[in-house]
């Protein structure tokens, strides 16, 4: 077990996230999915989240990761999304043409502790299929 410590925590904590562009359009495309990827990195490096295993798809995004106590689940998923959205939407101008509502994300997401059954090698094998094997958008089950 790997522990991490902050000044008033000691933490091992791993979350698995995953969440869709607005309307689930395939609008991240080659470049925009190597820069999400660029900006998640920069995002957790600058709040001290440690990402274990990413893979952007095309419709949606599945992150590994772990944070400090400090923050909530819903305030990384926040962080990320806004931060990556503000920067494409900035970068990528056209990208607000393909979506109605001006958002880049959707609003909900997913999330997953790794417990008893969810082990990181489960998780980690889920995203490395998808990255390798998944070229349609399709629910895969974990158990």
């Amino acid at each position: 077990m790997e522990l991490k410590r902050t000044s008033h925590a000691v933490y091992d904590t791993k979350y698995h996230l995953v969440w869709a562009p607005k309307y689930r359009k395939w609008i991240l495309r080659g470049d925009i999915r190597a820069r999400i990827k660029e900006i998640f990195k920069e995002i957790s490096r600058n709040h001290d989240f440690e990402i274990d295993t990413l893979e952007v798809a095309e419709d949606h995004v599945h992150i590994f990761l772990s944070f400090p106590p400090r923050y909530s689940i819903s305030k990384v998923e926040g962080m990320l999304k806004s931060i990556s959205a503000s920067v494409i939407f900035q970068e990528h101008p056209e990208v607000k043409q393909e979506l109605w509502g001006g958002e880049f994300w959707k609003d909900g997401y997913f999330v997953r502790t790794v417990g008893d059954k969810v082990t990181k090698e489960v998780i980690r094998k889920y995203i490395k299929y998808h990255r390798e094997h998944e070229k349609s958008p399709k629910q895969l089950k974990l158990f």
